[in-house]
């Protein structure tokens, strides 16, 4: 659903340009390390934040969920680059999601070799509740909770092709 935006930045992701290979799966020679986000300016009632990578070109009828953090505590604006290690390196509450690659944690780009250049959306969602009650959840039951519970989205995407 349409609704508002505020602003997120990375130094280490650059609005429509190509991802360096840090941020990218090992299995395409990347580190795998999650970058960093900062984000200001979320409306008023913001409980909590979501963040989200999502690659919409994947070979897939449904995209592919990279990375999946909700319960981030409002007070919160910014998670640092490899954050998405695991749960322990998040903000205390905040919690991963099992991504597409079925591990709860960061997983990089990873488009086919040779296929087209792939978006990843890197999503902050300013959520009207606490705790969206998605532990354990995939990412369309997520995306069905942040349907409901979203005030505002930040986005910055970064491209990538192997």
């Amino acid at each position: 659903p349409t609704v508002g935006s505020f602003d997120v930045s990375s130094p280490d992701v650059a609005d429509g340009q190509p991802m360096a290979l840090r941020f990218v799966h090992d299995s395409c020679g990347g580190e795998n390390v999650s970058p960093a986000l900062a984000w200001s300016g979320a409306p008023e009632g913001t409980t909590s934040y979501v963040v989200t990578c999502f690659d919409p070109d994947a070979p897939t009828p449904c995209g592919f969920w990279h990375w999946m953090v909700a319960s981030i505590p409002a007070s919160v604006t910014s998670l640092a680059a490899g954050a998405g290690a695991d749960d322990a390196s998040l903000p205390e509450g905040a919690f991963h999601l099992c991504n597409d690659f079925g591990n709860k944690r960061y997983d990089g780009c990873a488009p086919p070799q040779g296929d087209m250049v792939h978006r990843y959306y890197f999503v902050v969602h300013a959520v009207d509740v606490e705790a969206l009650p998605v532990r354990g959840a995939s990412g369309a039951v997520l995306s069905f909770n942040l349907a409901f519970h979203t005030l505002a989205r930040a986005v910055v995407t970064g491209t990538y092709a192997h």
